[in-house]
């Protein structure tokens, strides 16, 4: 008998169906000689520090380096603890006698670098020493299971995969554990969370949002004319940008005094082609799903996940844009997949049948996976979004078979009184893949101005002129999608053109944990959405200052430890050699964190309203007393309003704060009130006008 153990249930259940073992166990299924189970994602971990004899935050314990690394059941919060998942228990229970009772295993969770790490984090904490065969898949559909249930690859062909995986995990936990700890006790002020990926992208963030919001406006003013010639109007613009208003009115006088002409000064034709996008990797999905559809990362990639499991599409966690040559045979069947569809067949009608353009065809572009791909199932059930992002795969596809867009791009520079005006035009000669959506630029904006033609020397009728009024921009703070490129792109903000050059194609993260990276800094109250932009909270501008200079933030290195991963994962560097280097610079991190001095306000010391003999803590969403047995509390977040250290101050020393504006109450209704601390050291608000009091 064979053990096959998938990702999820739902993948259990298709293999299952495919290979006949339709008798429905408890956490399995089985006949025909096979037995198919399946974890729940992670089922095993890393230990914590508690797991080590290590509890609480100490200075003394820091940096820990687990030796040898431990192995734990999934854990879920119970109370204030953390105790072992029940469900985790009960079903590592059912695959560890399945790997007992077998002869062999086949391992069917998701291929990459995370699903390897679920199976090999199972496999080695129930000490299992049975033999195991990979199912290497991107698709779930029957073709692609069958196919590759006859083309079983060995297990110890994905070591390099599962080392790889093994060091991300392992830089994960000393990094995220060590950093944190180590801020955490130099701020003295409450837990903080940092991370090998998420602090540096962090960083990211809050670099642009301190730039966009340092920067200061400038106006300038141009020039525009209206130009005719034949039945054709056209407009140019001043090259020169003026930064006193004055100059632009005399000079637009003194054109308007003019003769009516300009001349032709010079002519530049050249024809631009504009090449075929290659197919969505992941992270190239989630950008324009946040442009075009407003969707966050993580949920593109849930949507995404779900048509995979359906069948829809091929595997979404992907970091290739290409396809295999033996793959290329399949495209056409794809292609009239989307005949059917009523929102493709104006699209496909403009398929050129037997001319495929084969860019995307690249076997060295091809990575753990191929580029994202629609299946020849025809898709039905489907929500708006998963309609949506299914589409944009497809259109994708479609655009990524056609021919190159070609466009006769025109300047023509004309003189004003010794001035130079600029009028650009651009004519579509061959469409091109753009016809499949029917947008000819990448900007909306930009219009398409068609301009006569002309020779130099020619004169043009002025028919008019006005002053436009500008002013420079700000950069602009990062959405979803423009955060996703500053992460992919990390290496290309290394100074040193060597590293930069190693690093082109490296960024911070893979396709598969950006998502999540990003998801992280919002739970932990470091971002925030307003409206598309993603801006730093106060709290996270509070972290990136304590950081911003320290090697935790540093994007470079943390480009130079994926390129080490994938190292790695190519069987070129060795495990132990990556883990001793992240140890030194855990160490080194550590060590520099914990020299941070914080400068904190001049604040008398505050003591505990209750017990009356121990001073308070002010962390960033309590207030409490150091004396665990006392166990005063006050949490700082009142009915939507943050109670600020001068109210703090106040209400412990005065016994009331100032009146707090704009709190809201569960109804929604907005109040103001003063906060009141009682002789059992209660707080209790006390409202300006009828001066009743009502307990918090």
């Amino acid at each position: 008998m064979k053990t096959v153990i998938a990702e999820k249930p739902s993948v259990a259940r298709e293999i299952a169906l495919l290979l006949g073992a339709t008798d429905k166990n408890e956490g399995f299924f089985s006949g025909n000689g096979y037995c198919v189970t399946w974890a729940f994602g992670h089922l095993i971990s890393l230990a914590m520090p508690e797991d080590y004899g290590v509890s609480g935050y100490q200075k003394a314990s820091l940096p820990i380096f687990p030796e040898p690394f431990k192995l734990m059941v999934k854990k879920i919060k119970k109370g204030k603890n953390y105790v072992s998942d029940p469900r985790a228990l009960k079903q590592l229970k059912i695959i560890e006698k399945l790997f007992n009772d077998c002869e062999s295993i086949i391992v069917a969770t998701d291929a990459g670098r995370e699903g390897e790490l679920i199976f090999r984090y199972i496999y080695d904490y129930l000490n299992c020493k049975k033999p195991f065969e990979r199912l290497w898949i991107s698709s779930l559909t029957e073709k692609a299971i069958k196919t590759g249930f006859e083309n079983l690859k060995k297990g110890s062909d994905f070591d390099g995969l599962y080392h790889a995986a093994v060091g991300r995990s392992r830089a994960d936990w000393l990094l995220g554990i060590n950093a944190s700890q180590a801020l955490s006790i130099a701020a003295d002020n409450g837990s903080y969370s940092l991370g090998r990926v998420q602090t540096p992208t962090l960083a990211l963030l809050c670099e642009r949002y301190i730039e966009h919001k340092d920067f200061t406006a400038q106006k300038y003013w141009q020039i525009q004319l209206t130009h005719q010639k034949g039945i054709l109007n056209f407009k140019s613009i001043s090259q020169l940008k003026f930064d006193d208003q004055k100059k632009a009115n005399d000079l637009l006088k003194a054109i308007e005094r003019g003769d009516g002409s300009v001349k032709v000064d010079n002519v530049e034709i050249k024809t631009v082609t504009e090449q075929t996008p290659l197919l969505f990797d992941l992270t190239g999905l989630q950008k324009e799903a946040n442009k075009k559809l407003n969707l966050s990362a993580s949920e593109t990639l849930d949507i995404a996940q779900s048509l995979y499991e359906k069948k829809f599409i091929t595997y979404p966690r992907t970091g290739s844009k290409y396809i295999p040559e033996d793959l290329w045979a399949e495209i056409p069947n794809l292609i009239r997949i989307l005949k059917d569809r009523d929102s493709f067949k104006q699209a496909v009608s403009h398929v050129k049948w037997g001319q495929f353009n084969k860019r995307i065809v690249n076997n060295l572009g091809v990575t753990d996976h191929y580029g994202l791909l629609i299946t020849e199932k025809i898709p039905s059930a489907l929500s708006a979004k998963e309609n949506a992002i299914y589409d944009m795969i497809a259109y994708r596809l479609l655009e990524a078979i056609s021919e190159a867009c070609t466009k006769e791009v025109t300047q023509i520079s004309l003189e004003v009184l010794h001035y130079v005006f600029i009028s650009k035009g651009i004519r579509v000669i061959n469409p091109g893949w753009r016809i499949m959506k029917g947008n000819f630029s990448d900007n909306d904006d930009n219009e398409l101005q068609e301009l006569p033609h002309v020779l130099k020397g020619d004169d043009i009728k002025l028919k008019g002129s006005t002053i436009l009024e500008k002013k420079t921009q700000a950069p602009s703070l990062f959405t979803e999608a423009g955060l996703l490129s500053a992460m992919e792109n990390a290496g290309s903000k290394i100074e040193q053109e060597e590293q930069r050059k190693i690093l082109k194609n490296i960024g911070i993260g893979t396709p598969a944990t950006r998502a999540a990276i990003i998801e992280v800094l919002f739970k932990r109250d470091y971002i925030l959405k307003d409206k598309k932009s993603l801006i730093p909270t106060e709290k996270g501008l509070q972290v990136y200052k304590l950081i911003k200079d320290k090697k935790i933030a540093d994007v470079k290195m943390t480009a130079e430890w994926e390129l080490e991963l994938q190292k790695i994962e190519n069987n070129e560097e060795d495990l132990s050699i990556f883990q001793k280097r992240i140890e030194a610079y855990t160490s080194d991190i550590t060590n520099e964190l914990l020299q941070i001095k914080i400068v904190r306000e001049d604040l008398s010391d505050l003591i505990c309203p209750k017990c009356k003999k121990e001073k308070l803590r002010i962390l960033d969403k309590i207030v409490k007393c150091k004396d665990e047995r006392c166990n005063w509390m006050q949490f700082r977040m009142i009915c939507g309003k943050l109670l600020t250290v001068n109210d703090i101050q106040l209400l412990v020393e005065k016994g009331k704060t100032s009146l707090i504006k704009g709190m809201k109450s569960k109804a929604g209704k907005s109040f103001d009130a003063y906060m009141i601390l009682n002789d059992a050291g209660e707080t209790v608000f006390e409202f300006d006008k009828n001066k009743t009091t009502r307990k918090k």
